[in-house]
């Protein structure tokens, strides 16, 4: 909806369990940036981040199918038209009101999920040539353990830039649009018009007990996966 300018009304947005996720999220990818510029004895909080990280994303993958109304994939993956013509009218005077995550933010959702994914499931295989590797690594040759450990920090640094860009659009959100994201993924409401409002706040909404059961169950496969060598010799 473009801002008519009409008064904003305070709205219901983000359910807990999405909020838990992101900033959960935030905070193991900052200490594993962090522990795997350190290295040495910082590897291993590196590597127990990795594992927090792969159990957020594979919580968020299946949030995104049963949980509230704006946290699911279906309300915000749009057309790469419909986040084209969006990202234009960002740039200019007016400004289009967008109940959860706006066209363009629902695309860095998927890429994000998919980089994290993809570094956490090559870090399990991974070999730093030196002391450390990863729980699975056993299971493909030296020289490919090697070689997925290059990709893994590679895709490392493509999380970074990404990261670079999702940090931007929220300052761009705020000092230029005057839209406060930060704020409300603390919250769970966001400012929006009359009619946005009214439509979330009779919006389905995200199940607590669901939420933990399937994080629970997230916690429980990364586990297998990461212990399957032992379970399993």
């Amino acid at each position: 909806m473009r801002d008519s300018g009409q008064a904003l009304v305070t709205a219901p947005v983000w359910d807990a369990m999405v909020r838990v996720f992101h900033w959960s999220l935030v905070s193991l990818f900052v200490i594993a940036v962090i522990t795997g510029e350190i290295g040495g004895n910082a590897i291993q909080v590196h590597m127990w981040c990795g594992y927090g990280i792969l159990t957020l994303v594979l919580f968020r993958v299946v949030w995104g199918f049963v949980g509230g109304e704006y946290a699911r994939f279906t309300s915000f993956v749009a057309s790469p038209m419909r986040a084209l013509k969006f990202a234009r009218g960002m740039l200019g005077k007016s400004h289009e009101y967008v109940t959860g995550h706006n066209p363009i933010g629902g695309w860095m959702v998927i890429a994000l999920l998919l980089l994290l994914a993809t570094q956490a499931g090559l870090g399990l295989f991974s070999y730093d040539e030196i002391s450390t590797s990863g729980p699975l690594a056993r299971y493909v040759s030296e020289e490919t353990s090697i070689t997925l450990m290059k990709r893994h920090r590679l895709i490392g640094d493509v999380l970074l830039i990404l990261a670079g860009l999702h940090i931007a659009a929220v300052l761009f959100h705020l000092f230029v649009k005057g839209e406060n994201l930060v704020r409300a993924m603390f919250t769970g409401q966001k400012s929006l018009p009359p009619a946005l409002a009214a439509q979330a706040s009779t919006a389905r909404r995200g199940s607590i007990p669901l939420g933990v059961a399937v994080l629970g169950v997230a916690i429980a496969t990364v586990a297998v996966i990461v212990n399957w060598p032992a379970l399993f010799k």
